[in-house]
């Protein structure tokens, strides 16, 4: 998944977030502090990657586990790129079970190393009822 880094989308997702540091929407600041520019929390690369599995395995996918450590900064005009790996399957009665090892590289380097566990539940075969019939 290829998601172009926007001031717009850190911006917003520090707000979303309501992590209000100035590294995250002021570039003067990040500036001051030793930045080139803004760049993204952790928390918007956290909903991202989480976006990134759900839309993978479908809307009833449930994540269950989500670790994630940050590398390089995620700065205004770049592209960060997910890809992932199913590194391990367990069935289960309410699903599958899977183990995902994510990567979320930008210009520079990895943004996002992590480990996703998630749980696909077993697809129910049961239909609607006729109007009335329950």
């Amino acid at each position: 998944m290829e998601i172009p880094i926007t001031r717009t989308l850190i911006v917003a997702g520090a707000i979303a977030s309501r992590d209000y540091q100035d590294v995250h929407h002021d570039a003067e600041l990040a500036r001051a502090k030793g930045s080139p520019d803004i760049f993204m929390n952790i928390l918007t690369t956290n909903g991202l990657v989480g976006r990134y599995i759900t839309d993978h395995f479908g809307p009833t996918a449930v994540l269950r586990k989500v670790v994630i450590r940050l590398g390089a900064p995620n700065y205004p005009g770049d592209t960060m790129v997910l890809t992932g790996t199913v590194e391990r399957v367990e069935p289960s009665p309410d699903g599958d079970t899977a183990t995902v090892k994510v990567v979320g590289a930008n210009g520079i380097g990895n943004h996002v190393t992590g480990t996703i566990t998630v749980t696909v539940p077993v697809p129910t075969t049961a239909t609607v009822p006729a109007e009335g019939a329950i």
